[in-house]
Formats: structure tokens, sequence, C-alpha cells
């Protein structure tokens, strides 16, 4: 990947010294050599900090929300799922398609940072640091689905295999084993909304739960709080999924959260289909679940 971080570098010069943007949002080496965070350049000299390797898994076009209120022009390097992350903020109208200028790089798959970090400590157990990332062994849509250049010369492939055999396999359970596996899954969460604080579909600007007045969900972490969390938070972004698999990623206690969301994909498609989230910036779209009409032929209103 060496080859592509040198492109990065050279289209963030090129891009700042004709000040067609006023910033670019990328990804730089942390502290250690698994670690490939969110770097924000505002100079030409500051360009080689960028680069593009195995651990820029980070989505970048979440921290676009940090920008939505302001009138900078910003370029953002994209993988397949951070130019989904893009479109469905420009779907939502938080953020104005003029001030982004994209650059898409087709996604080889990024491997998990902290599988890197526990075979790097040579303990026992340790799992797997060269395989790909969860999220990236379920990616369906690799390549950018929306930029204004290009870097690579090859298209990443898709996945192979059953997308959604995880989805089958609950729904071949019964209600009580269902039950049974979702609260062992919900009892785990100390509601500490790493999940919603990471998901770029999450971008309400009040957010249900921290309202207090009303108070929607209870603020205990109890199973039924949990639950109801959960399901909420599931059903707010229904349709409007990008599938970046950066809330499961970031859940410190290992709750299997893209299972969920893949559930209601499924359905979705099913039900308004065939339908998949953020593919293409259309005028006007919007996700199923966010359209009403007075004639809607269901009776449920």
């Amino acid at each position: 990947m060496k080859e592509l971080t040198s492109q990065v570098r050279e289209v963030a010069k090129r891009l700042l010294e004709s000040q067609k943007v006023d910033l670019i949002l990328g990804w730089e080496k942390g502290a250690q050599p698994f670690r490939s965070s969110l770097a924000v350049i505002r100079s030409p000299q500051e360009a080689d900090r960028l680069v593009f390797d195995e651990f820029c898994i980070n989505n970048l076009s979440t921290y676009l929300l940090d920008y939505r209120d302001g009138h900078e022009r910003i370029g953002i390097f994209v993988k397949g799922c951070d130019s989904r992350g893009v479109v469905r903020l420009v779907e939502d109208n938080q953020f104005a398609k003029e001030r982004l200028y994209i650059i898409g790089i087709p996604c080889p798959g990024m491997k998990d940072p902290v599988a890197a970090a526990w075979a790097d400590s040579g303990l026992a157990g340790k799992p797997d640091g060269e395989s790909l990332a969860a999220k990236c062994r379920q990616c369906v849509h690799p390549n950018p689905v929306i930029f204004d250049e290009l870097l690579g010369s090859e298209q990443a492939p898709h996945l192979e295999g059953e997308r959604f055999a995880d989805v089958k396999r609950i729904e071949a359970m019964t209600s009580a084993e269902r039950y049974e596996f979702f609260a062992e899954m919900f009892s785990r969460c100390i509601r500490c909304y790493a999940c919603r604080q990471i998901c770029v579909a999450c971008n309400c600007r009040k957010c249900i739960f921290d309202e207090t007045r009303p108070q929607w969900v209870g603020r205990e972490v109890n199973l039924a709080d949990n639950w109801m969390y959960h399901v909420v938070r599931a059903m707010h972004v229904a349709g409007r999924c990008v599938e970046c698999g950066e809330c499961e990623r970031a859940c410190p206690v290992g709750i299997p959260l893209m299972l969920l969301n893949r559930k209601l994909i499924k359905d979705v498609n099913e039900l308004f289909g065939p339908y998949e989230a953020s593919l293409k910036l259309e005028e006007g779209a919007k996700p199923p679940l966010s359209v009403y009409r007075p004639d809607d032929p269901d009776n449920f209103l």
C-alpha cells in the first residue's frame, strides 16, 4: 500500500495548495504500528503525515458531523463504507455535498487493530492479528460508491458467500431461544453509548436517549432499559445503516450489534427492495422508513 500512501499525500498537497479545500480528513499512524487514526490536515506541509495502510479501519464520514455547522470546504478520503456514510449524511441533510471533495480508495479489507495488539503482546490465546477485521469479512461494497476522484487502479473484490448466514441461524431459533440469545447479548451492555457516538446514521442533534423531559428510556443499566435502548436505536437506523460495522467494533463488551442491524437490513430489503442503503446519491431520495404518504395502504397510522 506504499503506492497508495504516496498518492494520498500527493492529492492532499495538490488540493490544499490550490485552495480547493480548507482541510482534509484522512488517516495517520498512531503511537503503535497497528494504529492508523483520524488525521486533520490543514496545510500542504502536513500532508506527509497521511497514510493508507491495512489499519485505516475508521469510517471517516462520522467525523464530518464535527464540521456540519461550519463553512469550510473539506476533502475526505473514503473507502466503500466511508463513502456510503457520506451519502447517508447528505441524504439526511446533515452535510452539503457542495462543501466536499471526495477521494475514493478501493478497500482491500482492513486488519483489526485490537487483534494485532494482542498478537503483538505475545500472550497465550491471542487472536489472529493477520486476518481481516470482522466487519471487513462481511463487507459487500468495498469500493467507493461516490467520489470526485478515485485512487488506485484495481477495484476491490466483493465478499463471497452467504451475506445473511448469521441472521438465518437466529431466524431458525424458536421464540424462547431467540429471547435467551438476545437477553444474554443485551445484558452485557454498560450503556456507554459508544455504538451511538461512532454511528454515522445516529446524526440527530438531540438524541432521544439524552432527553430527560420526557425521559423515554431509563438510565439504569438493567436488561429492560438495555433492551429498549438497542431495539429503539436499531429501528432508528433501519433502512439507513451503511454496514460500516463501527458500532460493533467500538463496543467494549463485544455485543454483536451488526447481527441485529443485518436482520433489519434483510427485512427492509425483502419488504421494500431490492434495496441497499446509501449506494447512490439521488435528488430527494429517502430511506423506506423515512417516507410518509397519506395514501399509505397500511392502516397502522
